[in-house]
């Protein structure tokens, strides 16, 4: 009764009076008892099953139990431009069902060796990652709008190679030769440097398309920065690659005093058929010749 009438009061447009505050905070208190309660009688009652499936992985059914003591919220795929219905949504993928990523992985060193070139340039090579007309609805990236303070060097962009970064970083293009491209003409592959700037956040967002997955190597990970990815937190680690849905809102935080940089690109979900690849290629690449434009927007 009481989790009802609290769901019920935080829908509302407007806010609670403040009578209510001190009687919703007793229905909350009651709540959060209960749950912590129910928690050990479930645990109780879950004890002997853990120890017999000691050696099989348990991590989505904590999950589940983490929804349903309400210690987890439930976020969904949110496409910005193409949702491909039926394919599962998962926050962050096994690294493991990617082998393909160890030859990428090994060449950790001499990719970042590669960025520190670049970067002792200065800003000059790099671009603003977000770069919205100010006629446009700015919303969440007013503050990073045509800031370098989130920057990329773009290796590819929407499909198009830049052939002069690639040639000034030849061993970062050598790795990537192993990477399963997202091929859609006009709208991947991409593979960036990011550089996220010190003390600098990127807001919660959505990519535009579950019908691929990003992957990120990260390169220069200071201390005290943070990736989310729907309920799940993860931290950054030098050469380990983190495969990700950003369909699902996401954010990505640096408060150390110094940039932090990964290698980003994009992969075919791996859920797709080849049969639909091939549909959702001409597809795609059709909403962008029917407007004059590119359909498939960056994230």
């Amino acid at each position: 009764m009481y989790r009802t009438a609290l769901q019920a009061a935080y829908r509302r447009v407007e806010p609670p009076p403040p009578e209510m505050r001190p009687i919703l905070q007793h229905a909350k208190d009651v709540v959060d008892a209960n749950d912590a309660a129910l928690e050990q009688f479930l645990e109780k009652r879950l004890a002997g099953l853990r120890t017999a499936h000691a050696d099989v992985p348990l991590d989505r059914f904590d999950r589940c139990l983490q929804t349903l003591l309400q210690r987890r919220r439930i976020y969904r795929q949110q496409p910005s431009f193409m949702y491909f219905p039926n394919l599962p949504s998962i926050e962050f993928y096994e690294r493991s069902d990617f082998p393909w990523l160890d030859s990428i992985e090994a060449a950790t060193d001499d990719i970042r060796a590669e960025l520190l070139d670049v970067l002792k340039d200065g800003t000059g090579e790099l671009e603003p990652y977000v770069k919205i007309p100010e006629t446009a609805p700015l919303d969440q990236w007013r503050e990073l709008n045509n800031s370098r303070r989130w920057s990329v060097y773009y290796l590819w962009r929407e499909g198009v190679a830049y052939h002069d970064h690639l040639v000034r970083c030849p061993r970062t293009a050598m790795a990537l030769e192993a990477w399963p491209r997202c091929d859609v003409p006009g709208s991947a592959p991409s593979a960036v440097f990011s550089i996220l700037d010190a003390k600098t956040r990127i807001p919660p967002h959505h990519g535009v398309s579950n019908t691929r997955l990003i992957v990120h190597l990260p390169l220069i990970v200071p201390p005290d920065c943070g990736f989310r990815v729907g309920a799940e937190r993860r931290e950054w680690h030098p050469g380990k690659a983190l495969i990700f849905d950003d369909t699902i809102e996401h954010e990505v935080w640096n408060d150390s005093e110094v940039p932090r940089a990964v290698l980003i690109f994009d992969i075919w979900s791996s859920f797709l058929t080849a049969a639909e690849r091939d549909m959702v290629r001409v597809a795609t690449a059709a909403v962008g010749e029917y407007y004059g434009t590119r359909s498939y927007a960056e994230s």
